[in-house]
């Protein structure tokens, strides 16, 4: 007799269903977001060396110290706040443990969880598992900007976490000012929630705008955990390495949760990173012009094709309007793409609890090289 199931909305992600279509019918994969060009030398040559060294044994819990010290040194560069490595900064396997780990450290049976939709599709898995309940705020379905009087009425006594998301995935949009001045005022008047800031774009930002991170403003990082990734910013999502900052209190409740979950993460890649984020701040200094480039270059080539694309203020995704092509769903559509033109995307449907009625758009990855992109334009001019 199967198990009684722990998830029962869930089955294989969208991205691993999507990138094996892909490849079972030779398509150019814009779906599953990950690069396809090479991770930095530097980073490279570190990670070698850390093995060669010996440093293949468990590291410390909470991250090898020269790594949360270079974390927070980096943060201070970059949002004018130091947090205590010993004490605030975790190391974790990938920015998806992190947010598994701080859900399961502060939301209790019967806590409720709020979510904006569209939203990462690990969301609901990690509230469930902690027996909480996912509350589901939709943001705009153009602009995916938060109603934030939407949210503020979704708040109830039992209300323990916000979890957010700038720059967002799917669609790329980011929080500016008001944003953040709505969240502080909304958690100012709800002192049992948390706020979850899914930060893992932080450096994928376009068009001289600023990232709003949480660590900016003291009254907002005080409540939070802040999660990133160095895959995102290195270009080796394979590695699975990331870090959450929070404040001491919270910090330890998320250890306690990631101590039995993974115990350490890969500990040369730790090394080489606190080598690299010291000796190359330039590179994520550097890192929106890179991803802008190629942003602007594939927008360019869609206005060649029938596909419409969104605007996109940050993160490595272009989302584009089908529906001078298809009146099929998005899951359809992306199925359709994929088999007979040989594109593969993915739908904004698996990101939602409930779609809204008749929206066409989908997903692509444009963190790939000018070959991957060229590819699938010559295709995509197809349809």
């Amino acid at each position: 007799m199967p198990p009684q199931t722990r998830l029962p909305k869930v089955g294989t992600t969208i991205f691993t269903v999507m990138s094996q279509l892909a490849l079972e019918h030779g398509a150019v994969n814009l779906g599953q977001g990950f690069p396809d060009f090479d991770v930095p030398e530097r980073l490279v040559r570190a990670l070698d060396r850390a093995m060669r060294e010996g440093r293949n044994q468990y590291a410390p819990m909470t991250g090898v110290p020269a790594l949360r010290q270079a974390i927070a040194a980096k943060t201070e560069r970059c949002y004018g706040y130091r947090p205590d490595p010993d004490a605030e900064v975790t190391v974790t396997s990938g920015a998806s443990e992190a947010i598994f780990d701080a859900v399961a450290a502060v939301v209790h049976p019967g806590d409720e969880v709020i979510v904006l939709d569209p939203c990462y599709d690990s969301y609901e898995p990690a509230i469930d598992l902690a027996g909480g309940r996912a509350v589901h705020v939709p943001l705009d379905p153009r602009t995916f900007a938060p109603d934030w009087a939407a949210v503020r009425a979704a708040v109830t006594p039992r209300t323990r976490l916000l979890m957010v998301n700038s720059p967002h995935n799917p669609s790329g949009a980011m929080f500016g000012a008001a944003d953040i001045a709505a969240l502080g005022a909304l958690l100012a008047d709800a002192p049992q929630v948390y706020l979850l800031s899914d930060e893992v774009y932080e450096h994928i930002v376009f068009d001289g705008r600023v990232h709003e991170s949480a660590l900016r403003h003291r009254r907002l990082r005080e409540r939070a955990f802040v999660v990133s990734s160095f895959g995102k910013t290195y270009h080796c999502t394979g590695w699975k390495v990331g870090y959450c900052i929070a404040p001491p209190a919270l910090s330890a409740e998320l250890r306690k949760v990631h101590q039995y979950n993974t115990f350490c993460t890969f500990a040369p890649a730790q090394w080489a990173f606190a080598e690299m984020i010291e000796a190359e701040p330039e590179h994520y200094e550097r890192l929106g012009a890179f991803y802008q480039a190629k942003r602007d270059r594939f927008r360019e080539q869609l206005l060649g094709t029938k596909l419409k694309p969104l605007p996109v203020p940050g993160g490595y995704f272009q989302l584009v309007d089908y529906s001078a092509v298809s009146e099929l769903d998005d899951a359809a559509f992306c199925r359709w793409l994929t088999v007979e033109h040989g594109v593969a995307a993915i739908p904004l449907s698996p990101f939602y609890e409930n779609p809204p009625p008749g929206q066409r758009l989908a997903r692509l990855c444009f963190a790939k090289n000018e070959a991957t992109l060229d590819a699938a334009i010559e295709r995509l001019r197809k349809l």
